[in-house]
């Protein structure tokens, strides 16, 4: 309790109080028909730069609900930064200042979760099996992740449905000579199997 009281770990045990209120709400919103997971689903921009697309990326988002992302890194960052303040003071008798004790547990805290989400992935629904059919996404507008695309070698992207709801497909373009490169926001024509669709650049930036 002393770790947690501690001046210089408030960071920390901000993040451990931020999981607790996410508990609260998310259980008072299923009591009232209200998900907490599917509001921070509806908050993602359809448009982000191409930096901001690959660290979505790389973190899983789309795969892994937000929800249980934020969960993860609020989780490791509090344990890390704990840890970090009680070895310190441990071996120097002092708590160190968050100004270096934040940085250590932010940085730690980012490949944990990735590896951790890529595991928690594996064992959320596939698009196969959700009920949403893939072919539904014909007609919309998708965002080019990572990659470059061309006619037969696809390239990674983020799109929606009609509900709002986040999905990874992999994109092409359908002739020859048509290159799509990360950020381009491109029409989805036809699907091709599975997650695989052809496109077109979109041709009414409007749209977006």
């Amino acid at each position: 309790m002393e770790l947690l009281l501690a001046q210089e770990s408030w960071p920390f045990a901000v993040a451990v109080l931020l999981l607790l209120a996410i508990g609260v709400i998310e259980g008072a919103g299923l009591l009232a028909g209200v998900s907490l997971s599917a509001w921070m689903e509806q908050q993602l921009p359809d448009t982000l730069d191409a930096v901001s697309e690959s660290w979505l990326g790389w973190l899983h988002v789309g795969k892994v609900p937000l929800l249980v992302l934020l969960v993860l890194f609020l989780t490791v960052f509090s344990i890390i930064g704990l840890a970090c303040e009680a070895v310190a003071h441990g071996l120097l008798g002092f708590y160190p200042s968050p100004l270096l004790s934040v940085p250590v547990a932010f940085l730690g805290a980012l490949p944990v979760v990735r590896a951790t989400a890529a595991t928690v992935a594996r064992f959320v629904p596939t698009d196969e099996t959700s009920a949403v059919p893939l072919s539904s996404l014909v007609g919309r507008i998708a965002i080019v992740v990572n990659g470059t695309a061309s006619l037969g070698y696809p390239a990674q992207a983020r799109t929606r449905n009609e509900s709002g709801q986040t999905f990874y497909i992999h994109v092409e373009p359908d002739s020859e000579g048509l290159k799509f490169v990360s950020g381009d926001a491109v029409l989805l024509i036809s699907q091709i199997s599975g997650t695989r669709f052809h496109a077109i650049p979109n041709p009414r930036p409007d749209l977006l």
